[in-house]
């Protein structure tokens, strides 16, 4: 009887035996450095393989090791390492049609007294293709006119100051034309004009845009736009015209001339007072 109590001396029940001994868990970070407990090796985490966990010792040897429990020491104690939960991948940034960064729950803003003209219907349609997100956003409104015949009148009667300025695309704006003469006149440093060289907005957008090697060109005397649907096989201008448009992404489908042009004018109504 005394060998066996000698043997059972130890109260095994001794103590809280419902407390056991939690290993912790850690993330198997990249980098973290720790200890294989049955090998020694010792080395930062670089991945995972097959269920393993990979180590890269300060030699540039790499084992793998099962994820078993308190298979590894980490500052000299006990883990179990475990693969990390897959962190989110970060949605791709969303582009507007004039390839500025989008703002999503953004509302329009209250329209500015600031202004952008345009020639026509036609260019306020295609402006509003590409620009139109980024218009809304900054509260800017793009009006159509009929030609700029009177323009600097036109000019005068909206009163542009600091606080309201006047952007103008003009079609056709080359040196020596009838636009550059009307657009001479307009002085005030309120009001900005831009333009592209093209007879008509529709040439500003690509031809590739429409699947046709280049515009037609259309012998002088003749209305640019009927020679160009006469060339092209389409009946109306206003046939042709919605087709341009349904071809118009973004502002990769037109011409850079008008893509810079729009882009100065709307910096210049947006610029603070």
């Amino acid at each position: 009887m005394i060998g066996m109590a000698g043997r059972y001396a130890d109260d095994v029940l001794a103590g809280d035996w419902r407390r056991r001994k939690v290993t912790p868990e850690v993330d198997a970070e990249p980098d973290l450095v720790v200890e294989d407990v049955d090998s020694g090796f010792c080395g930062a985490v670089v991945g995972f393989e097959a269920g393993a966990v990979v180590l890269e010792d300060r030699h540039g040897k790499r084992r793998n090791f099962p994820l078993l429990p308190a298979a590894f020491l980490l500052d000299g104690r006990p883990v179990t390492l475990r693969r990390p939960a897959r962190a989110p991948v970060p949605a791709a940034r969303r582009r507007t049609a004039s390839g500025s960064v989008a703002v999503d729950g953004v509302r329009a803003r209250v329209a500015k007294a600031s202004r952008i003209w345009v020639e026509g219907v036609h260019d306020a349609a295609l402006v509003e293709r590409i620009w139109g997100d980024d218009l809304r956003i900054e509260g800017v409104v793009v009006e159509p006119l009929d030609g700029i015949d009177a323009l600097d009148a036109q000019i005068r009667d909206f009163g542009p100051g600091p606080g309201r300025r006047l952007g103008v695309l003009v079609d056709h704006l080359v040196p020596g034309s009838k636009e550059s003469r009307i657009v001479a006149r307009v002085t005030s440093p309120h009001v900005l004009v831009t333009g592209h060289p093209y007879v008509d907005v529709w040439q500003a957008v690509r031809p590739k845009a429409l699947g046709i090697a280049a515009w037609p060109v259309v012998p002088p005397g003749r209305p640019w736009k009927e020679g160009v649907c006469a060339a092209l096989g389409v009946a109306e201008p206003a046939d042709m015209w919605r087709l341009i448009l349904s071809r118009v992404d973004s502002f990769a489908d037109v011409e850079t001339p008008l893509i810079n042009a729009m882009e100065r004018l709307i910096d210049f109504v947006t610029e603070p007072a």
